[in-house]
């Protein structure tokens, strides 16, 4: 293969990459084609154009899904059943609840963004919104404010959550395409992700509820409050949260620490993140299932739901591995290399710029984070970078990725109808905070990266 990539030419590489990048774009934007096979078919554009032997694409195509599937195909299916029992069980409401009595009426908007921080890690963005969206009513309702004094806080923190920190499905891949353990990757998560929760969050919801009174929906207004006396306990909630991002984080630093080197093989099993994972949705099975009432059968047949739409996002995962190794394998990742030394920009910039363009012209977050880390993956020595440096370039994939939220964003939609607004009201508040979320997070990543 390696004779064959020598032979190839740059410019031919060059024009197979924009022409297959415009092909895949085309299909996604203008005839509607699913994202999965988009992507296969602009990848295998790439390799046609630029002159790959058919027997290379091939092997780039198995290699890219079955690399990429085996370091998130556990992860995300752990994720989604962990995510499932914290839902039903209440206990992201737990969390809100708590935490605004704690906050107070007056600055409930940072309890609401802190919680939907923490809820996104390990429950999907649409779940935790229908989930809490009713509290932010609530809220609204009482206090006789704009319901987006509420709702920003919660959606920046659910934006926040989902984007940066593990483990939600989006860094994983990352992190797994690049290279770089997630236990870096939560560290660096969680300081992109707290400034862009208070930039997005508090402080931009404050603006847009003084500035646009968007009342609480008729269909919500006369709904009840949560009844507390079901609800799981905050501590219990907590703690389970806590366990995985606990143990990834300390096998991370046993790497590093020598006072904790004796402990390094104790943390390296327990914080693999499969076996971390494991650990936590078993802690959650016991304590919020079983515990609350809930019996085995039940659990299983929650679980197993849980799984439907980790198929999509697995698939679409993988094929975004088949254009990394495409574009590795023709020699064009080489390329890439250059045109960036050449140009003198840091791989953190780079990351966002091509993660921000897909996410403005496809609207998906997860095409924008498969495609920009493929793309960044491919480019030679990679693999040399400091893990920090990596985990800040992972989320400022991230953050380009959830820049410029509009109309091509199922996000976008959801968002309008359950708050109430209108299209361009939405654009306003919404794609702004959205477009604060990524950019502050980048900011942070790009800063951080300095010290690596």
């Amino acid at each position: 293969m390696t004779t064959e990539i020598a032979a190839l030419n740059p410019t031919r590489l060059i024009l197979a990459a924009i022409i297959g990048l415009i092909v895949l774009l085309v299909l996604i934007i203008k005839f509607k084609i699913q994202a999965m096979i988009a992507i296969l078919i602009g990848a295998i554009a790439i390799g046609l154009i630029g002159g790959m032997p058919v027997e290379d694409i091939v092997t780039a195509v198995n290699d890219g899904i079955g690399n990429t599937l085996k370091g998130i195909a556990l992860l995300v299916g752990l994720g989604s059943m962990f995510g499932a029992i914290l839902e039903v069980s209440g206990g992201a409401q737990t969390l809100a609840v708590t935490m605004v009595k704690w906050f107070g009426d007056k600055k409930a908007a940072w309890a609401l963004g802190i919680t939907g921080l923490v809820i996104a890690m390990p429950v999907f963005f649409d779940a935790g919104l229908i989930i809490l969206i009713p509290l932010a009513f609530s809220l609204a309702k009482r206090t006789s404010r704009s319901s987006l004094f509420y709702a920003i806080p919660l959606l920046a923190g659910l934006a926040v959550g989902h984007a940066f920190i593990p483990p939600t499905p989006g860094p994983i891949l990352v992190a797994n395409m690049l290279g770089v353990e997630l236990g870096w990757v939560i560290l660096v998560g969680i300081c992109c992700g707290v400034c862009s929760m208070i930039v997005a969050g508090p402080v931009w919801g404050a603006v847009c509820g003084r500035k646009y009174h968007i009342p609480v929906p008729e269909h919500v207004a006369n709904q009840a409050d949560f009844d507390e006396s079901k609800l799981p306990s905050f501590w219990a909630i907590v703690g389970i949260i806590l366990i995985p991002l606990v143990l990834i984080i300390l096998d991370s630093v046993a790497g590093v620490v020598p006072a904790m080197s004796g402990l390094q093989p104790v943390f390296g099993f327990l914080g693999e993140p499969f076996v971390a994972l494991l650990i936590a949705t078993v802690a959650a099975m016991l304590i919020l299932g079983i515990g609350h009432g809930y019996s085995t059968e039940e659990l299983e047949k929650i679980m197993t739901k849980s799984l439907e739409p980790t198929g999509l996002i697995l698939l679409v995962t993988a094929c975004g591995g088949v254009l990394r190794y495409v574009l590795q394998y023709s020699g064009l990742g080489d390329v890439i290399g250059n045109a960036v030394s050449s140009m003198s920009l840091p791989l953190v910039v780079l990351a966002f710029i091509v993660a921000a363009l897909v996410r403005i012209c496809v609207g998906s977050a997860t095409v924008a984070m498969t495609m920009a880390a493929g793309i960044v993956a491919a480019i030679p020595g990679i693999g040399d970078l400091s893990p920090l440096y990596l985990a800040c370039t992972t989320a400022a994939v991230a953050g380009g990725a959830t820049v410029c939220s509009h109309f091509n964003d199922s996000g976008f939609w959801l968002v309008k109808s359950l708050v109430g607004m209108d299209e361009k009201t939405t654009l306003k508040t919404w794609t702004v905070m959205e477009t604060l979320v990524g950019a502050t997070g980048f900011v942070v990543a790009l800063i951080i990266s300095f010290f690596a």
